[in-house]
């Protein structure tokens, strides 16, 4: 039983080269990692961390949030050469979905990869919403659901495994479930329209697998989703149908496990209906036991069904063994200008931008609006503009005379931002740029994305 409970664990680690003990775990039945940003120098070394990992495993599941945007782990330390979700859902141009997706297979393959956590499937009802924004395709049902199910094809098509999230939908949220825990408080009927639309498509695309959020949705149940049979069983297989492989958002955050801990939340996920349990890089080799004994301990008193555990095991093996060995690194490159002159098209670009641009400013100063990282990206660089002033919103830098970008991303979400920009509009020529959700008309030119991509695109605007 031991086995099978190990083969539904999923841990990260620190540091760059795959752990000793990590490496024993994958001799002895862990079938999957994950890895995160602080993992990751460049392609180049997350491949020879992956090879390490299949030189003890050859089959090992090696997962990662490559969602091709904002939240990358491929390109964390410059920035993804792709639009990510809310430019593609602009765009509104399938077979350019499908081809990004394929693109993002490959450069997941390309580094040893053979599970993404992507694509988003939320749809953005919230424009205030602190952690999904522009990793979603978009705030309209329909559109979402035609977008992510072209994405799963695409990225599918390469060998890599999808997984959408964070099912049942984590769109309509104002609190971030890696600190809270957030509640939705549609009707029944609202969500099925709504929330459930871009799982069905994605089901229906064939995805190999769909993350649970941990959310409360009361109509559903009184717990999280990623603890509730209701959420898990009874509506994701019994009544959509699906057979894929459930894993849980990770076990580390506030929403699973912040009032119960790691080995209990691991334990009702898994009587839930998760298949892999996704637990952060915290849990080291003692957590991994701390879990495994809970696991075992609830078999043993009747409280987990062995064959609900033994089931998971299955699933998860059979995944990590049907999907494709890596492709060569040399897969992997930039944006295209084509690629560039797409996303310069979804940008909402207001007549204030207008005006500005063509008054040919020169060497304008660029203040950055700073908030704290939105913990699913990271630390993945995202400001185009060399030499920037970095100002937390609310502050107001002395500037010289002459004109002046700010940059920042969802700069409606509070009033902070507009405490700088005001004071600066009074003295300055000020251009405004949100490279993030845009909500309200705050922004001179929004460009709902901040990938490396999306700040060459405004780079290219900016010089033209």
């Amino acid at each position: 039983m031991l086995a099978d409970a190990r083969a539904t664990l999923m841990p990260g680690f620190t540091g760059t080269t795959l752990p000793s003990w990590m490496a024993a775990l994958l001799a002895d039945g862990l079938v999957s990692c994950c890895l995160y940003g602080e993992n990751v120098v460049d392609p180049a070394q997350l491949r020879g961390l992956t090879d390490a990992m299949r030189a003890v495993r050859a089959d090992v599941m090696v997962a990662l949030d490559e969602e091709g945007g904002d939240v990358t782990r491929v390109h964390y330390a410059t920035g993804s050469p792709f639009p990510g979700a809310a430019v593609l859902g602009r765009a509104d141009d399938l077979e350019w979905t499908r081809t990004v997706g394929e693109r993002v297979g490959e450069h997941v393959r390309a580094i040893g990869g053979t599970l993404t956590f992507g694509p988003v499937a939320d749809v953005n009802v919230d424009p205030d919403n602190p952690v999904i924004g522009v990793r979603s395709m978009g705030a309209d049902a329909a559109l979402t659901a035609r977008h992510v199910a072209a994405w799963v094809d695409g990225v599918q098509r390469t060998g890599v495994a999808a997984s959408a999230k964070h099912f049942p939908g984590h769109g309509d949220t104002a609190v971030d479930s890696h600190v809270g825990l957030p509640v939705v408080h549609a009707d029944l009927e609202t969500l099925r329209r709504r929330e459930l639309a871009p799982f069905r498509a994605a089901i229906e695309a064939g995805v190999a697998s769909i993350m649970t959020s941990h959310i409360v949705v009361p109509a559903l149940d009184s717990v999280p989703a990623t603890h509730s049979r209701a959420i898990l069983t009874e509506l994701l297989r019994g009544e959509l149908g699906f057979t894929g492989v459930i894993v849980s958002d990770a076990l580390d955050m506030v929403g699973a496990s912040g009032a119960i801990g790691i080995p209990e939340a691991a334990v009702r996920a898994l009587d839930a209906g998760c298949d892999l349990l996704c637990l952060g890089t915290a849990t080291g080799p003692e957590g991994i036991a701390a879990i495994e004994r809970a696991v075992l301990e609830a078999i043993d008193s009747g409280r987990l069904d062995a064959a609900r555990v033994r089931d998971a095991a299955e699933r998860t093996r059979a995944l990590a063994a049907a999907h494709a060995a890596p492709m060569p690194l040399t897969a992997i490159g930039g944006a295209s200008d084509d690629d560039l002159a797409r996303i310069r098209s979804t940008f909402l670009v207001r007549e204030r931008a207008q005006r500005w641009l063509a008054a040919g400013h020169r060497a304008p100063a660029v203040v950055r609006l700073e908030r704290a990282a939105n913990i699913a990206a990271g630390a993945v660089p995202w400001d185009p503009f060399e030499g920037s002033i970095v100002v937390e919103p609310g502050a107001v830098p002395e500037l010289a005379p002459g004109p002046v970008i700010v940059v920042g991303k969802d700069l409606a979400r509070g009033p902070e931002a507009d405490a700088t920009i005001g004071p600066l509009r009074e003295q300055h020529d000020v251009l405004v740029i949100d490279m993030g959700w845009s909500n309200g008309d705050g922004a001179d030119i929004a460009t709902f994305g901040a990938s490396r991509a999306c700040g060459l695109a405004l780079r290219g605007m900016l010089a033209r």
